[in-house]
């Protein structure tokens, strides 16, 4: 089956796909993303996550390529097309074409669309064994906040993960303290059974996923604290776990090689992905 992606008002074919040499997304970084999960044909958070676009554009002084509406039909005619029940959209605005230079065009530019699917396994409600993370500095810029596609120092702390035998990376501020995953939002679970994520603040991105957990720890009635955690508070936790788009909630059972308790995935994170999981399959409908 052929498989298309969304080029600037085309439908292409996958393989096909071209952005010009001069856009500023590939020679600046000058654009921001978003990834949406679908499950069983439904998106997942679709409403929050373009609200999180808009709001990125918006800090970065982008126009809408196309409107609101205008995306949300693009979307489900490239997941119909690319016939995806279980997997993910993503999504990526440019600030344009335009002859290289730091500041902005001077000239009228057209913001640059571009999006692409991707299938995946359906993520079930069982976690597995869990993960190991691997710490590493935080040297990212001081507007994580936004999600653009200027990632270098994420890859790198991936691939650093990776290379030492852990699926994600533990980013950790000067002050010592956890500020999120390479491409997750870090969470723990302390002695006294608090649950205790990052603020959101600059440093780091306000996931969607985070979010919606934070209404579910809410309905389940549990002790939910935002404030900074350091990386020794997270090795001697009770509990910790991820959350994305992409990990949904997978337990953290390993930090830079420690054991995280008795290193068995443990009763929150394990109640968490159940409950997530419970809403992801009453997403949006896509129509």
């Amino acid at each position: 089956m052929a498989r298309y992606a969304y080029v600037n008002g085309r439908y292409v074919d996958h393989r096909e796909a071209r952005v010009h040499i001069e856009d500023r997304g590939y020679q600046l970084a000058d654009g921001v993303y978003e990834v949406v999960g679908v499950r069983d044909g439904r998106l997942i958070d679709e409403t929050l996550h373009i609200d999180r676009l808009d709001r990125s554009l918006r800090e970065l002084r982008i126009s809408w390529p196309v409107s609101r509406a205008a995306l949300g039909f693009i979307i489900r005619e490239l997941m119909r097309r690319n016939r995806l029940r279980d997997g993910l959209i993503y999504m990526q605005v440019t600030r344009g074409v335009a002859r290289r230079d730091h500041a902005f065009p001077t000239l009228p530019v057209r913001p640059a669309l571009v999006l692409t699917t991707k299938n995946t396994k359906r993520a079930d409600a069982d976690p597995g064994p869990g993960i190991a993370v691997k710490s590493h500095p935080d040297i990212r810029w001081g507007r994580c906040d936004i999600k653009t596609v200027a990632l270098l120092p994420n890859v790198l702390a991936k691939q650093a993960a990776r290379e030492n035998g852990a699926y994600e990376a533990w980013l950790i501020d000067a002050d010592g303290c956890v500020t999120e995953g390479a491409s997750t939002n870090a969470w723990i679970v302390t002695a006294d059974g608090e649950l205790v994520t990052r603020q959101t603040d600059k440093g780091i991105l306000a996931g969607i996923t985070r979010q919606t957990l934070k209404s579910l720890c809410n309905v389940l009635q549990l002790k939910l604290v935002e404030r900074p955690f350091s990386l020794g508070e997270a090795k001697l936790a009770q509990e910790a776990f991820i959350t994305s788009a992409t990990s949904f909630v997978t337990p953290v059972v390993k930090i830079d090689g420690e054991t995280v308790n008795d290193g068995r995935v443990g009763p929150v994170a394990r109640r968490l992905r159940e409950e997530y999981v419970r809403f992801a399959a009453a997403g949006e409908p896509v129509t």
